[in-house]
């Protein structure tokens, strides 16, 4: 019997959380002996989506801003009918070769709107197609909420007419789909929970900083790399500091940076290791995305986040806000933030004892490989 097939369709607009998630999946899915084919649209990554799988990567489509309003191309141009259409037959011609028993598409249609030029024909694709592959849909935890009317009635519309199941890869007993999501009742028999999608426990080591400071991909996190930067100067701990600027930075903001860097501080834009240094580390600092989330939950590493709010949103502050209930960490609001607060906050992280153990899944990669295949014997 062949491999089965996957077809797995992510598009990152601004950071690479999307890209990365995904990645996960998809290696477990390939450790599992399935033929995985990942469909990529954003910025180029290095390391993802891995080399266990196929990738296709189509014209690169980023935000046109950090509220994510308008489709732009790879140098910030914004892109016309014509570059939209080249991308959706690429994509069509994608799925007609590789000819998949299931497809995947990553976070439509709970988000990704933008995408609808080329989903929508997708999804009449697969419909057309005979055999019909298993449609699934793949979701963070916690989702963006929604303020504009009839926007979640078209999302469970979409899903009831088109998707098999809604794979949500969280932990319920930390939060449910119906808590960010209220029409979620109406499709409650669709949704599977395959637990958080972290990475394996990570090595020991190479290296050792006693704060790491984070800022995802770089493209909006420049105030708390600045802020970061600012308390470390002024810090009456003295010890190392490794601030990871993200491979997006504008090359200006990392040079400039750079020059107001003392002594006991390392800047860098990425360290594939990151994992690693949260398990030497005495306290990270970072946002409050999902997957880097799931690696400090993975360290159990004390940690504060700054969640990341700008153009309205809201996902990383429920998550900021629930962990730091349940005593995982401390949470800062990312409006004001500034060396002053940040120091404080520091001095109180650092004062108190490491995290107790969580009983929170971290194994939502591997359990997601196991879902697809009782969907296949099934």
């Amino acid at each position: 019997m062949s491999e089965p097939r996957v077809f797995f369709y992510v598009q990152h607009l601004l950071g690479v959380g999307h890209l990365a998630r995904a990645s996960r999946i998809a290696s477990a899915l390939a450790a599992d002996s399935f033929d995985v084919t990942v469909i990529t649209g954003g910025s180029q990554v290095p390391g993802f989506p891995g080399p266990d799988v196929k990738s296709i990567a189509l014209p690169i489509l980023l935000a046109g801003n950090a509220g994510f309003s308008g489709l732009a191309d790879e140098k910030g141009n914004p892109v016309g009918d014509d570059f939209l259409t080249r991308r959706r037959d690429l994509l069509l011609e994608a799925f007609r070769a590789t000819r998949p028993d299931i497809v995947i598409i990553e976070a439509f249609p709970f988000g990704r709107r933008q995408m609808r030029f080329e989903l929508l024909p997708l999804l009449d694709a697969i419909e057309a197609m005979s055999p019909r592959p298993k449609l699934l849909t793949s979701v963070r935890d916690i989702l963006q909420e929604r303020t504009k009317p009839g926007r979640d009635e078209e999302t469970v519309s979409l899903v009831r007419t088109h998707f098999d199941h809604v794979l949500v890869h969280g932990d319920p007993s930390f939060v449910t789909l119906p808590d960010t999501f209220p029409q979620a009742g109406e499709i409650a028999g669709k949704i599977i929970y395959t637990g958080l999608v972290a990475g394996p426990s990570p090595v020991e080591p190479s290296e050792v900083f006693d704060i790491v400071v984070s800022a995802g991909g770089g493209a909006v996190g420049l105030d708390l790399i600045r802020s970061a930067l600012e308390a470390a100067r002024r810090s009456t701990f003295r010890g190392s500091w490794c601030l990871i600027t993200g491979p997006n930075l504008p090359e200006s903001d990392f040079a400039a940076l750079s020059k107001d860097a003392p002594g006991n501080v390392s800047l860098i834009r990425f360290r594939s290791d990151f994992p690693s240094l949260l398990k030497g580390a005495k306290l990270s600092i970072s946002q409050a995305g999902y997957n880097t989330v799931c690696d400090i939950l993975r360290a159990q590493c004390r940690s504060i986040l700054v969640p990341f709010t700008a153009g309205g949103e809201t996902e990383q502050s429920v998550r900021a806000t629930r962990l730091e209930a349940l005593g995982l960490t401390f949470a800062l609001p990312e409006n004001g933030l500034n060396a002053d607060i940040l120091e404080k906050a520091v001095e109180a992280a650092l004062a108190r004892p490491k995290p107790s153990a969580h009983k929170l899944d971290l194994n939502g990669a591997e359990r997601t490989a196991k879902v697809l295949r009782s969907l296949l014997s099934s």
